[in-house]
């Protein structure tokens, strides 16, 4: 069975909450946190969900009220390539053409239906490579030279 790392902070508790439960008949469901609806911080999961990928070579879902802070913690980190999403068909390309491996979901945005939707595409979609692996490997070191 296929492992997948998801977390969140308060806002998105829930719609982790069901996409666990939806999730798990199909992976291994491993959750970083938050356990509980009471406010936290995003970048404490978002930190922690990285971790484990970057150690596990794996993928993971995090999601916060927007995506956009989870997102933009989890991209400051090298070999991570997160993507928010916000539709099916973004999630395919996010995958498809940026070999994304950490998908970042609002919340607050989308419903757990189209959560669920979207999640289904990215986890079934795979990297194209080719000319795709090319403008990866431009920017896969950016942020440690100036």
């Amino acid at each position: 069975m296929d492992r997948i790392f998801v977390g969140s902070d308060h806002a998105a508790f829930e719609a982790k909450e069901s996409l666990k439960e939806y999730l798990s008949p199909r992976y291994e469901v491993l959750d970083v946190g938050t356990r509980e609806a009471t406010s936290s911080n995003y970048p404490d999961f978002a930190i922690a969900l990285v971790k484990e990928i970057l150690k596990n070579n794996s993928r993971g879902i995090l999601l916060c009220g927007s995506g956009v802070g989870v997102s933009m913690v989890a991209n400051r980190f090298k070999g991570i390539r997160a993507a928010l999403v916000r539709t099916p068909e973004e999630a395919k390309l996010s995958r498809q053409h940026n070999n994304s491996n950490v998908l970042c979901l609002g919340g607050r945005i989308s419903s757990e239906e189209k959560i669920k939707k979207i999640v289904d595409v990215w986890l079934a979609t795979a990297f194209e490579g080719g000319r795709h692996q090319k403008r990866l490997d431009m920017f896969e070191n950016l942020g440690e030279e100036v």
